[in-house]
């Protein structure tokens, strides 16, 4: 089984059943300090703590008193603003006693299926985590529409695990992991220690929640799932309402745990290794070596750019004999790109008249 210790960096997905009463509408505030213990106790021991929350629109309808019924798209956005406040503040609160700094993160589908965008929120979590910040991240309800929204924070969590390249996937649910049939319905239903593939025949045993506050039924954890583990993240479906539920599942909690096909960065590499390139970057015999050693594509190193490509689309990485050493993800169009090749990375913003990122490609970018 699974152990929470051996990941190196980990995403959290908590639902609105867990976070918001659903008599009184208020955060269940006891609850989400012991989740905090849990998330100081994983960090002290060097992980990534990532967080996918949700309960903004569960916490402003009860703010602003609307009802428990489907809400107008307005109506969702306008509790999501009331809410997004109040959710940041109290995981701001729960943690700064361990000394742990958060950030929001507030995504919409549309900045997973644009790379350029998807490109941003990989940098941004980076980053954040690199200052040992836990990211609160949740769909910006407040400006998505129907055409742009997850819809669930399940394949939200599992689009964020796979970005920043999760070890584990914890979904924290209103149940303790997946079953044959629903259990609340079904006495004889059966619950899974392991799943090592999502078959149709898994697929076909889903049911619906029954919380009333979440959108996230047992289909979307498998869609989770599968996303999940195609990146080479394994996920845990586990039972989130007790307290500390990740010591408790470390503890032996009962829990379905999905395994991951793959490593997740070699995972990443061939994916991206897979993508039709839309340019080739020529390099320096310097910048191969550095390559070659793991080291990030700076423009000094560039010596040629052809094609036409934009930010975030992938490019071949050509050596000086012409010989392709991999292909990565430019951070640069092709006009910024034979600006600056040949550059220190220090001379960006001069040339371009903005700052701009060190790399033309980064390490995290590239399969050789």
């Amino acid at each position: 089984m699974a152990s929470l210790t051996d990941a190196k960096r980990l995403v959290i997905k908590i639902g609105s059943a867990l976070l918001v009463d659903r008599a009184t509408g208020d955060l269940r505030a006891d609850w989400l300090k012991a989740l905090a213990q849990d998330v100081a106790w994983l960090k002290g021991m060097g992980k990534d703590v990532i967080l996918v929350s949700s309960g903004s629109i569960a916490l402003g309808r009860g703010v602003l008193g609307l009802p428990r019924s489907e809400l107008a798209l307005e109506q969702s956005q306008a509790a999501a603003a009331v809410g997004q406040i109040r959710l940041a503040r109290a995981y701001e609160e729960v943690l700064a006693p361990y000394g742990i700094a958060t950030g929001q993160v507030l995504v919409t589908l549309e900045d997973s299926e644009n790379r350029r965008r998807y490109l941003n929120s990989r940098a941004t979590l980076e980053t954040l985590i690199g200052f040992g910040v836990v990211p609160i991240v949740n769909e910006n309800d407040t400006v998505a529409t129907d055409e742009i929204r997850y819809g669930d924070n399940d394949r939200l969590a599992a689009q964020v695990a796979v970005t920043v390249g999760a070890d584990q996937l914890i979904l924290l649910s209103d149940v303790d992991g997946f079953y044959s049939a629903n259990p609340q319905t079904d006495p004889s239903a059966r619950r899974f220690d392991v799943i090592e593939q999502v078959t149709p025949e898994i697929e076909a045993m889903a049911g619906e929640g029954v919380s009333g506050l979440s959108k996230g039924g047992m289909i979307t954890k498998l869609m989770a799932a599968k996303m999940a583990i195609a990146g080479g993240c394994a996920m845990a479906i586990t039972e989130g309402s007790v307290s500390r539920p990740l010591m408790a599942l470390e503890n032996g909690a009962n829990a379905t745990w999905f395994l991951a096909q793959d490593d997740p960065h070699l995972a990443r590499k061939r994916w991206i290794h897979s993508m039709k390139v839309k340019g080739e970057i020529v390099v320096d015999a310097g910048a191969a070596a550095a390559l070659a050693k793991g080291k990030s594509l700076l423009p000094a190193g560039v010596k040629g750019v052809t094609g036409v490509f934009g930010r975030g689309d992938p490019v071949a990485i050509l050596g000086p004999d012409g010989r392709k050493l991999g292909q990565g993800l430019t951070r640069y169009t092709a006009a910024e790109a034979f600006r600056i090749k040949g550059h220190r990375s220090d001379e960006i913003e001069a040339i371009l008249g903005y700052p701009g990122r060190a790399a033309l490609v980064h390490r995290d970018d590239m399969a050789l």
